[in-house]
């Protein structure tokens, strides 16, 4: 019989999460329970070593090669990008077996133009999309000049919104701009991370950008499900990340398990936004669905 599911309590947070978020204001995810230790023992740091070289070297051996794709595909295709998105996915299935983590899709991710909005359970949750699909993210202004993330984010085209009223209209514009232009954008409606055990509400804000009166009769949204399973005789909730837990304190957690882990993406069938009265049906509808594949 599963555990209880202990209530989420929200607690507004200044701590910057370094990954994508909705447009909407952000908070950090806390839990009634206290988080798995963050402790490497033993032979975990052999592995940390072993493994985190390993990572380092395909992250940024993987970003060199991209700019250097992106010094020609630039000039002949702009802000289109046929050959770069390729080489992230390529870097992050490479990334994901460094950092110990068996990949299983169900689905297949679409090829129609919109956006795919899953549940955020970690840091990891990049890796594990890229490399299952070829998209762009969706991500907070602030992640653009943070060291090493921002220079990540920016390379694969990350596309970056403020959460600030005055730019909301400016933001969107570029959203639908992104849209027409035939990217597929990807986004975490939750606004936040959890312990992977669990969907948050979904923000809608960034929703109301597929209903403009050009694209919503040609966009499409896909629900995914993201669900992590720890390595046998661990803590369960190994992989989310959440609350004030430190990420180089987790990466490191994580790079030094003694098992491998698996992460399960689940492409559900798109939608056409059309379909839906508003943005606010759009998000019910996702969310529901994102946790009816999860199974929380």
């Amino acid at each position: 019989m599963p555990e209880p599911v202990p209530t989420p309590v929200f607690v507004p947070s200044s701590v910057p999460d370094p990954v994508p978020v909705s447009a909407a204001k952000s908070t950090t995810w806390y839990s009634t329970e206290p988080p798995p230790p963050l402790v490497v023992q033993g032979f975990g740091w052999l592995r940390v070593a072993l493994r985190g070289g390993a990572l380092a070297l395909i992250v940024y051996g993987g970003l060199i090669v991209l700019l250097l794709a992106r010094l020609l595909e630039r000039p002949l295709f702009g802000q289109r990008r046929p050959v770069t998105p390729f080489i992230t996915q390529a870097a992050c299935r490479a990334a994901l077996m460094a950092l110990g983590l068996r990949l299983r899709v169900q689905g297949k991710p679409m090829q129609l133009p919109g956006a795919l909005v899953a549940n955020h359970a970690s840091w990891l949750d990049i890796f594990a999309l890229n490399a299952a699909q070829q998209g762009y993210f969706v991500a907070k202004s602030e992640v653009a000049g943070w060291p090493g993330i921002g220079w990540l984010a920016r390379a694969t085209g990350t596309l970056f919104i403020a959460r600030k009223v005055q730019a909301a209209g400016e933001q969107k514009r570029t959203f639908e701009a992104r849209l027409r232009m035939g990217h597929r954008l990807l986004f975490f409606p939750e606004g936040t991370s959890s312990d992977g055990r669990r969907v948050l509400p979904f923000k809608s804000t960034l929703f109301a950008a597929f209903f403009a009166p050009e694209l919503r009769d040609v966009l499409h949204i896909q629900p995914v499900s993201v669900v992590y399973s720890a390595p046998e005789g661990t803590d369960p909730r190994l992989y989310g990340w959440w609350g004030d837990m430190g990420f180089a304190a987790h990466m490191l957690v994580v790079l030094g398990a003694a098992r491998r882990g698996q992460v399960a993406l689940t492409f559900h069938p798109p939608r056409p936004v059309s379909g839906f009265a508003d943005r606010k049906a759009l998000a019910k509808y996702c969310q529901a669905t994102v946790q009816g594949g999860c199974g929380f």
